[in-house]
């Protein structure tokens, strides 16, 4: 059987169940991203009713028409879970009418592929917003292998994914044991201001010696990422210097989706940040290990905590002073160091996910292209 090319509307149908019955609550309420899975929803639910909210079954998919600020991506998810789930009404939800024709999973596979939010973003019209409507999608023309041919590399795209969840199921349960770890220590240790423990740094890049492929920026996931700013023409000599073992934090707490941008430097170079920001260490790592330190930093608590205790008018500030008002449970170094060389593991493993993760999301359009070209060959 050779290959044939289709428009995707003779392949796919819209869906359209309602929640009406009220049968699905809060807890299957979800939101979708442009990494093209389901996400927890950041919606305020609050005295929301569920009646008119969209029902996404086992292998439907669904969709975002709107694609405007997504960063030249479209937000789409496929539910691979025999649970459904409760998904806005502003979104758009369809599935495979020719499963003769199409395996689901194969056309999630050809959804993942960049190629396919470069059309759908070119293909978006509107003023205000733009919009990949369903009509544009429909008229998508798809070229499909043989069913036993798209079978065979849906195998490989699931053996993979099979793989994936594995992993991010060890990095869970480690995660699940550092924090019950920690949250024993909160309730048998008395609590110690961390201020006692920490000193403010403030070394400039006066010499010049760091030059722009150290700068970095903060993010509100506790880690250093590339910086967003245009460093045309900047001179670095007023940067601060993040040496190893160094935390680095903005004190500004506005607009942040309540969480602090904080970060602690665990590689061996140096690095560079704004002078704006505020940089510390501890005081005797024979004392307070860092990594210790920036467990309590990463849990959301301390998001929390610093977000209440930040103030100001024009912007909200969590400063120095605030933190250093911190307690946290400070045991023993060995009892530090044991629960650090676990969550060493779990970064470990988590580390392994995310790069099987990228695998994935890499491999779909080589699948896509390997099933053309082997029935082509």
């Amino acid at each position: 059987m050779t290959m044939k090319k289709y428009k995707l509307g003779e392949l796919i149908e819209l869906t359209d169940e309602r929640n009406s019955m009220g049968k699905y609550s809060l807890e299957d309420v979800k939101g979708i991203s442009t990494e093209k899975n389901f996400i927890n929803t950041k919606a305020n639910m609050d005295g929301v009713s569920l009646d008119s909210y969209k029902i996404v079954n086992y292998r439907d998919f669904v969709y975002v028409p709107d694609t405007s600020r997504r960063g030249g991506k479209i937000a789409l998810a496929f539910n691979n879970d025999s649970c459904s789930i409760l998904i806005s009404s502003i979104y758009t939800t369809f599935r495979c009418s020719r499963f003769d024709l199409l395996i689901p999973e194969f056309l999630y596979i050809y959804f993942n592929r960049p190629e396919f939010d470069r059309y759908s973003r070119f293909n978006s019209w509107g003023s205000a917003r733009e919009t990949f409507s369903w009509e544009d999608f429909c008229d998508i023309e798809i070229t499909l292998p043989p069913i036993e041919q798209q079978r065979k590399y849906v195998d490989v795209y699931l053996a993979l994914q099979q793989n994936l969840a594995a992993y991010q199921s060890k990095a869970d349960e480690l995660k699940l044991v550092c924090d019950g770890y920690l949250d024993k220590l909160k309730a048998e240790n008395e609590k110690m201001k961390i201020g006692d423990y920490i000193e403010v740094c403030d070394e400039r890049n006066s010499d010049n010696q760091l030059q722009l492929n150290s700068v970095k920026g903060l993010s509100t996931e506790k880690s250093f990422i590339d910086t967003k700013a245009d460093m045309n023409g900047v001179s670095l000599t007023s940067y601060k210097v993040v040496g190893t073992n160094t935390f680095v934090y903005v004190s500004d707490t506005s607009r942040r989706g309540d969480k602090i941008a904080i970060a602690l430097n665990r590689g061996k170079a140096p690095l560079l940040v704004s002078s704006i920001y505020t940089t510390f260490k501890s005081k005797d790592t024979s004392k307070l290990l860092p990594e210790y330190l920036f467990m309590y930093f990463n849990r959301p608590e301390f998001d929390r905590y610093a977000r209440f205790n930040s103030w100001g008018s024009a912007r909200e500030v969590f400063t120095m002073e605030d933190m250093k008002e911190v307690a946290i449970p400070i045991p023993d170094i060995s009892v530090q160091r044991e629960i650090v060389n676990i969550h060493k593991c779990y970064i470990e493993r988590q580390r392994i996910a995310n790069a099987l993760k990228e695998q994935l999301k890499n491999i779909c359009p080589i699948l896509i292209r390997g099933s053309l070209k082997e029935e082509e060959s």
